[in-house]
């Protein structure tokens, strides 16, 4: 399996995309926030990042969909900070206090990639990437130098500046983007981004047109495509439905989605009372109802014959 940037390393166009990255740190616009802050020389903004990636952890991770873990786990990098910071984020400390977390150049980014396939992981997976896509492009460089094979997973929270989506054209084979809030006004409430569902929509359209609908091979792991998403949250089913609906007819009915109901009130999310309480599981199975009716064909769930059977409903 050959891996999608392989063939712009060896044509030269991955060096001149890292090049390019690099100059956009000195104004930086990578992402919605466009802070314009000379990060080359020390400045930072809203994600309180530098010149340098900062990562929290990493290693084999087997909490991620079942396509991407197989039998040896998924390569994930945590990078600390993020350029959403939602007030309920399930990874606060990291994704609110880079600080406490250890600055790499791009040598160790790269050595940590190369861990990560020596261990045997079947990708690396980069856990909210979008304000260091210029350090990520010159560790590749040299994790690609040094033999690197797996897939790229970009894994993020869907506010993506469109223009560093195409520097990462060819580049990344799997891209994850979470697709959290259809209400500008949940936006601007809990993350700050009262622009988040247009951002998010249009950067959606970009990946899947980049990568198509998610290909599972035999093995049951995916190699490329588009994986998406979505954080039930209490009394937001409405939202839900909207963005079901957009990903089943403005993408495609076979986009792989993962609904997931594991939102816990976390961070700040006691600022916001509705917040303030698991999501039930009749908000899942309707949410679950609504994928359906939406006409999703791929759903991310273990048993999900079994619960469609349960709930009444009669798999496509």
């Amino acid at each position: 399996m050959r891996i999608a940037s392989r063939e712009l390393f060896e044509s030269g166009e991955l060096h001149a995309r890292a090049q390019n990255a690099q100059h956009l740190l000195s104004c930086c616009e990578l992402c919605p926030r466009l802070c314009q802050v000379n990060r080359r020389d020390g400045e930072v903004g809203f994600c309180a990042t530098g010149s340098l990636a900062r990562v929290a952890s990493y290693g084999p991770h087997f909490g991620e969909e079942q396509p991407l873990v197989g039998t040896r786990g998924s390569g994930t990098i945590f990078l600390a900070s993020c350029n959403l910071r939602c007030c309920f984020c399930q990874n606060y400390e990291i994704s609110h206090f880079p600080e406490d977390s250890l600055e790499v150049d791009d040598q160790t980014l790269a050595a940590i990639m190369l861990e990560l396939q020596k261990q045997g992981c079947h990708n690396i997976n980069f856990v909210t990437p979008s304000h260091v896509v210029p350090q990520i492009l010159a560790a590749l460089i040299i994790a690609l130098k040094g033999g690197l094979e797996i897939p790229l997973v970009y894994n993020c929270s869907g506010y993506e500046n469109s223009a560093t989506l195409e520097l990462l054209a060819g580049i990344i084979d799997i891209y994850m983007p979470d697709f959290k809030f259809w209400s500008s006004l949940s936006g601007k409430k809990y993350a700050d981004a009262a622009d988040y569902p247009e951002i998010a929509c249009q950067a959606l359209k970009i990946m899947h047109k980049q990568v198509g609908d998610l290909i599972i091979h035999s093995d049951g792991l995916a190699s490329k495509g588009l994986l998406i998403r979505h954080l039930l949250m209490p009394e937001g089913l409405k939202e839900t439905g909207e963005i079901l609906r957009f990903i089943s007819t403005e993408l495609s009915p076979a986009t792989y989605v993962n609904i997931m109901d594991q939102y816990r009130p976390c961070g700040t999310s006691k600022k916001h009372p509705e917040l303030e309480r698991s999501v039930s599981a009749a908000e899942y199975h309707e949410a679950l109802r609504m994928a359906h009716e939406a006409g999703l064909t791929r759903l991310d769930h273990r048993d999900l014959a079994v619960l469609f059977k349960n709930l009444g409903i009669h798999e496509r």
